[in-house]
């Protein structure tokens, strides 16, 4: 048996992602070259480790356990890495992190001047819907999540750390006016996310709240599929101030004034209380502590130039 720890990487991201697809663009390799790793490893067991049945990528249960070993062995090699950087003075380890799709316009921000702080750390970022990352945070799979909503459910500890807005947009040929009032929110066919998204939930209790019964025009599953929606001319829709700089610069959209908009919320890194964390994770933490002012300012002052348009 000659297996090496590449191809346990390769093994055990196919796992977790179930698709060779997903771990080969997570590896950044292609797909036919992590299918053949795959394979020079799975051939050196006797017994089958995967299978694929209609088109749909399976573990068997041998499978599984070589995954829980395999699992174990690169936790090892990690320790190592991470013990050599200690020992040289420099601060090293994994931080892993879901963030909820919209966050993607949130995180890396906060990350670029940590990183840059400390090379020696590994990043792991998923960036998915809501439910993978409230799952993943349950499963303490990851340190933090990044969300607007807080799961109820968990007992959790949380760090907000900028203000999130939702504003109605529209295409720059669209015909809604500037007019005030609600009338337009119960009268505009909305291009809304998916069920189960923090966007959508903001909006599901705002109209509950005003008494509002929207218009679906059409549901889509991802924030950029909204936007470019929108700037079609297909229809309006509600969606974060953040997500949308490059469009309102290219004056491919506009922000359509109405009662109650924009939306306030925040983002925030939530964890689980009871968790214990690592010395990079506790790093991380104090980083978006004391910097968070200083990021805001730095990356998102168009912001503030926005707000003294309008």
């Amino acid at each position: 048996m000659n297996f090496t720890l590449h191809q346990l990487k390769i093994f055990t991201t196919i796992v977790e992602k179930n698709s060779i697809t997903k771990a080969a663009n997570m590896l950044n390799m292609t797909q036919p070259a992590a299918s053949i790793q795959l394979k020079n490893f799975q051939n050196q067991f006797e017994i089958p480790l995967s299978e694929i049945i209609g088109k749909q990528f399976y573990v068997t249960e041998f499978g599984r356990e070589i995954y829980e070993k395999a699992t174990e062995i690169l936790k090892k090699t990690d320790e190592i890495k991470y013990k050599t950087a200690a020992f040289k003075g420099l601060l090293s380890g994994k931080l892993s992190l879901s963030v909820v799709s919209t966050g993607n316009y949130v995180i890396p921000y906060f990350l670029n001047g940590f990183l840059k702080k400390h090379p020696k750390v590994e990043l792991v970022l998923d960036v998915s819907n809501k439910a993978k990352v409230v799952k993943d945070l349950e499963q303490n799979l990851v340190d933090f999540s990044l969300v607007t909503v807080t799961p109820k459910h968990l007992d959790l500890l949380e760090l907000p750390i900028m203000e999130n807005k939702l504003v109605l947009v529209a295409s720059k040929n669209s015909e809604l006016t500037k007019r005030k009032g609600e009338s337009i929110l119960k009268s505009t066919p909305l291009i809304f996310r998916e069920e189960g998204s923090g966007t959508r939930h903001t909006m599901q209790q705002f109209f509950k709240k005003e008494k509002i019964l929207p218009k679906i025009k059409l549901e889509l599953t991802s924030n950029e599929a909204i936007k470019q929606a929108v700037v079609a001319g297909i229809g309006a829709s509600i969606v974060s101030l953040l997500s949308i700089k490059n469009e309102l610069h290219q004056k491919e959209i506009k922000i359509i004034p109405a009662k109650g908009l924009p939306l306030k919320s925040d983002w925030k890194l939530i964890y689980l209380k009871n968790k214990k964390l690592s010395p990079v994770a506790i790093a991380f933490l104090n980083y978006v502590k004391t910097e968070k002012e200083n990021v805001i300012k730095n990356d998102y002052g168009w912001l503030k130039t926005l707000d003294s348009k309008g």
